[in-house]
């Protein structure tokens, strides 16, 4: 994994005691951790000690609910990417279900030229009904999206998610390789209207990263930070960190947990910054900078300083939101997205 440009800082371990709730602050920070062991004690981990007992285990909770899967030739060691022509992509997508996957997982162990199985972001209460009451993590003030990461050795590229992601491994062995936010003009991030899984990608391929065609990589490589973790650890990846997924073993799954403190009503970020190639990145040169001021000021800028002359009562949408005045701003901007 990008041997030539050495190996990334490992990343912070902390101790946490395998089945007590998790410090809230933890869950909260803006820095990725590991926690060794810390669903070691769930039966998925603990009752099942190879890949085929896990799947097994995971069996015995399926709904027989249709799932998709990816499906890539052995010839592309695991690397789920686009095609040559950038027109679509190196799997095909296939509508199945997770026992026939399980199945396949299974008897696809032991070859070597397998290819590559995959089952992503599957939701695991309807999925798995009844898995969660003896393999589950509180997560304090939140109610998580549970989701389910099944498959046998793959490579999913750097991508980034919005919310906060608590992943824990529950078969085999992942390596995870991250990458701050402010990598993201490093990391050569591909299409966003085409995409493998619905979030952009970096284009980079860390194990022989061509540094002819990608030379800002070697500065994000500088930044990134990586950890192998077996069944039974978790990690902690912050909102917007870019992250690298390798699944290592021949059967591996993953539950995580993705969440956010910010309440619904106030709107999800990739809307404002949909609008904003819309509504802003066409203008001119010199007014999209007078904007860019108009946007350090108002919405980046985390000081008093730019309200101080204003009196608090008179702020209005410049405040802090409460609940009545986002449901003003988004009922604002609907009607002017009719028009």
């Amino acid at each position: 994994m990008a041997s030539n440009l050495g190996r990334p800082a490992p990343i912070k371990e902390i101790e946490c005691r395998a089945g007590l709730p998790l410090d809230f602050d933890l869950l909260q920070g803006d820095e990725p951790w590991v926690a060794r062991g810390l669903v070691g004690h769930w039966p998925v981990v603990k009752d099942n000690a190879n890949g085929q007992q896990s799947l097994a285990y995971l069996q015995s909770f399926c709904s027989n609910k249709k799932t998709s899967a990816f499906l890539a030739e052995a010839e592309h060691g695991g690397r789920l990417f686009y095609n040559d022509n950038f027109d679509g992509f190196n799997f095909v997508q296939l509508d199945t279900t997770l026992e026939a996957v399980f199945a396949k997982l299974s008897a696809l162990e032991s070859d070597p030229l397998a290819p590559t199985l995959y089952v992503g972001s599957t939701n695991i209460d309807q999925a798995l009904p009844g898995f969660r009451k003896d393999n589950t993590i509180d997560v304090p003030d939140a109610q998580p999206l549970t989701s389910l990461w099944v498959g046998n050795k793959s490579r999913v590229a750097a991508h980034f998610d919005y919310p906060r992601n608590l992943a824990c491994v529950i078969a085999g062995q992942r390596r995870f390789t991250l990458f701050p936010p402010e990598q993201v003009e490093n990391l050569y991030v591909g299409p966003w209207d085409l995409t493998p899984a619905g979030q952009p990608i970096s284009l980079v391929d860390t194990h022989e990263p061509d540094l002819d065609r990608f030379p800002r990589f070697a500065r994000a490589w500088e930044s990134a930070q990586s950890a192998e973790l077996q069944a039974g650890d978790a990690i902690f990846i912050p909102g917007m960190w870019w992250h690298q997924v390798e699944s290592l073993s021949a059967i591996n799954g993953l539950v995580n947990y993705w969440w956010s403190e910010t309440p619904a009503v106030y709107g999800a970020p990739m809307d404002a910054f949909n609008h904003a190639l819309l509504s802003i990145k066409q203008l001119p040169p010199a007014q999209r900078r007078a904007w860019k001021s108009l946007f350090d000021t108002y919405v980046f800028n985390e000081s008093e300083e730019a309200l101080a002359h204003i009196p608090e009562h008179a702020r209005g949408k410049l405040a802090p939101l409460h609940s009545e005045m986002a449901r003003r701003l988004r009922a604002e901007l609907i009607n002017r997205l009719k028009r």
